[in-house]
């Protein structure tokens, strides 16, 4: 039996290396360049963690203890949960023009979660422990809790998935796993919200916005990726897009188009419902309106986020493919910082700022590390070679 198996695997391991090495001196330096930076960006994590430790290695403190290591998780799996949403209009709710997204998209949505787990475990003290106490000790009344549950059960959902994808025959059973997976994404990304949302001490943050806005957008930030690395995988296969993945991409377009819409009157009530709000939610719109945060939100978040993407689609007309690739790239950029801007912003108005301590009467300030920004970067890379890899080792997802 043994030795059927291994005559089996390493025909299909040999035929993967070679479809990779075949993929020509400049894919494999794309290779080699995201695969050093995941490996730098993983040094550096654990040369915090275990060496320098976490409290001198990273830029956060008491009063901002959370920053771009928990907005770089959020923005993966937020993504994962985008991706694994469009991915099952086609398949599993028969939708046509999203069919051909399946595969690739399943996978790129397991990628993207396992890319928030290693930024997020080089950001816990005990990443370890964390993953004996969730299974041994259980807290049923924590949101945390949930999120990390609800995540690892959407990634073997995911998982099960794709290798039901891969084979023709169980496409029936790869329907009802990724309904199961749908039904754990949008848990566990409302979830992941009512994090924030339950914050009673942090006003920018609490109230019924942030699961709703997460589901949003999740839905964005999915088909920015769909659009992004659905071209690149043509590129790197060297292949004319083929008539029905040109109209998914379409579909994908129109879809992003409208979601951009409801966001942008999302961001609208958000900062209207905040102006007459409570004086410490006050002062930290002030900061992303008028602040140190201004430029970030209205340049980055708005601008680039929301209306030259939205301008760039509509006139693409779902039929420049060029143009929807730029608008897509513009969009990852801009959601990576509007995921900073929400995490930091909520934190930087310190508690006793109503109160008039004169300790606190000013705003904090956050930084990134030089060691936050390798383990964003080793994210990043990890999540870029495994796109690379899986084009070449799937064979384009055929």
């Amino acid at each position: 039996m043994a030795g059927f198996s291994k005559a089996l695997i390493i025909p299909v391991i040999k035929s993967a290396y070679d479809r990779v090495v075949s993929g020509g001196r400049v894919y494999l330096i794309f290779v080699g360049l995201f695969g050093l930076l995941m490996l730098i960006g993983i040094g550096a994590g654990i040369n915090a963690l275990f060496i320098a430790g976490s409290r001198h290695a990273y830029g956060t403190f008491r009063e901002v203890p959370v920053a771009m290591l928990i907005s770089t998780y959020v923005f993966f799996v937020v993504a994962s949960t985008g991706l694994c949403l469009i991915s099952s209009l086609g398949h599993v709710f028969g939708v046509r023009d999203f069919m051909p997204l399946a595969r690739r998209s399943v996978y790129l949505s397991i990628i993207t979660i396992l890319a928030g787990f290693l930024v997020i475990g080089l950001e816990i003290e005990n990443p370890f422990r964390m993953v004996v106490y969730n299974i041994i000790s259980p807290n049923f009344s924590s949101n945390i809790w949930w999120m990390g549950t609800l995540y690892g059960f959407a990634l073997v959902f995911l998982t099960i998935e794709f290798v039901f994808l891969l084979q023709e025959k169980k496409h029936k059973k790869a329907i009802i796993v990724c309904l199961l997976g749908v039904i754990t994404e949008v848990a566990a990304n409302t979830n992941l919200g009512g994090i924030f949302a339950m914050m009673h001490g942090r006003p920018y943050w609490y109230g019924p916005y942030l699961p709703v806005y997460f589901l949003l957008s999740a839905l964005i930030t999915g088909c920015a990726f769909i659009i992004f690395f659905f071209v690149l995988s043509y590129w790197i296969n060297r292949k004319t897009m083929d008539q029905p993945t040109e109209k998914a991409l379409t579909s994908v377009g129109k879809l992003a188009i409208l979601l951009l819409i409801i966001l942008m009157i999302f961001t609208v009530w958000k900062m209207l419902t905040i102006s007459v709000g409570l004086p410490s939610a006050m002062e930290a719109l002030n900061a992303i309106i008028s602040g140190p945060y201004a430029f970030s939100f209205w340049g980055i978040e708005v601008l680039g986020g929301m209306i030259i993407p939205f301008i760039l689609l509509l006139v693409s007309r779902g039929k420049n493919i060029m143009l929807m690739f730029v608008a897509a790239a513009i969009m990852i950029f801009s959601i990576f910082f509007m995921r900073l801007d929400m995490v930091v912003v909520g934190e930087i108005v310190p508690l006793y700022f109503e109160l008039g301590v004169n300790e606190y009467s000013r705003l904090h300030t956050y930084t990134p590390s030089v060691s936050e920004i390798l383990v964003v970067l080793g994210g990043v890379g990890f999540c870029a070679l495994a796109f690379l890899l899986g084009e070449k080792i799937f064979d384009g997802f055929k």
